[in-house]
């Protein structure tokens, strides 16, 4: 990609698409298309078609499709099954119909098996029975992932997947009841501060590991695997801090100033027991993240707070209502 390249970012009102849109901008790109809100509808076809028409853009970069936590994954699987499906059926058909150069696919950890040997390698995928909480929208990213593969197959289409780890940041979902484990413990932890509540009450044990990858270093990943990966094999993007639960609500909790007692609530399911990516290729080509834990969760915190206090509360709450503060399963 050259500072000229037409660049679109599929779902650019995301976590990860805000991060790559600030990443473009951090390095120079000055023709980026679509970013919200004219962005089109990825659900619908004719918008979708009409848009790479009209645009053309080189590069794309998929970020779409709606997540949530545990129990979104509970309650609205077919939602986020279908808005995900739709989402990559029509941005990589439009994308291979109209002559996109490259398309970097963002899948999820949740397309691993429940099981898969840790830390999770690439060919575990499709190996094993996925975690029953998030089967439905694991099954839509991991066909979205495969959907790349057949096109690269068939056509020779520059398409690539990548598996980010358990990312958050600025623009994430900060809903109490609706995002996943740090946006929506902060926005709980903050709000538990506030009223001056002595208990803050997460899901399950706290013992389940997750590596947690700050959004800007995630879309750090995206921009140089764009650059520097052509491979039919999805490459994980990760690095970032393994960490249980229970460290992570604590490491929250004192960024926030909240001093009240921290109670996991062990008749709540826990989710898979551990996640963390092998990201071996990608260090072997030369990428590692930037930020520690501690810094990112206080960046993420002062952009919190901001929005918050500027009564931009819309950027902090979940376009899909009903989850609970617990890691994506």
């Amino acid at each position: 990609m050259n500072r000229e390249t037409r660049i679109f970012v599929a779902g650019g009102a995301t976590l990860l698409g805000a991060a790559i849109r600030d990443a473009l901008r951090g390095a120079g790109f000055r023709n980026v298309v679509g970013e919200p809100p004219d962005e089109p509808d990825l659900t619908v076809a004719g918008q979708v078609d009409d848009f790479f028409g009209e645009t053309q853009p080189e590069y794309v970069f998929f970020a779409g499709g709606k997540s949530g936590g545990i129990q979104l994954n509970w309650t609205r699987p077919a939602d986020l099954m279908l808005d995900n499906l739709l989402a990559a059926t029509h941005v990589l058909r439009a994308a291979h119909e109209h002559g996109v150069s490259k398309l970097l696919y963002m899948a999820s950890s949740c397309t691993y098996p429940k099981h898969a040997p840790q830390p999770l390698r690439v060919e575990s995928l499709g190996a094993g029975p996925l975690e029953p909480t998030s089967e439905a929208y694991a099954t839509a990213k991991l066909s979205g992932l495969r959907l790349c593969q057949a096109y690269r197959r068939q056509y020779g289409a520059r398409f690539i997947a990548a598996i980010p780890a358990d990312a958050f940041g600025p623009h994430d979902d900060f809903g109490a009841d609706s995002g996943h484990v740090i946006p929506a413990l902060m926005r709980r932890a903050h709000e538990a501060k506030r009223r001056g509540e002595p208990e803050l009450i997460v899901w399950g044990t706290g013992s389940p590991r997750r590596e947690f990858l700050y959004s800007k270093d995630a879309a750090d990943a995206c921009l140089f695997v764009m650059d520097r990966y052509d491979g039919e094999a999805p490459i994980n993007l990760g690095g970032g801090a393994d960490l249980s639960v229970a460290d992570a609500a604590r490491a929250v909790a004192d960024i926030v100033g909240y001093r009240g007692r921290i109670v996991f609530d062990a008749g709540r399911p826990d989710g898979a027991p551990l996640k963390r990516l092998d990201s071996g290729e990608l260090f072997a080509l030369g990428w590692r993240p930037s930020t520690d834990f501690r810094s990112a969760l206080s960046e993420t915190y002062h952009w919190f707070s901001q929005h918050l206090t500027q009564g931009d509360d819309h950027h902090v709450r979940a376009a899909l209502p009903g989850a609970v503060p617990h890691p994506a399963p």
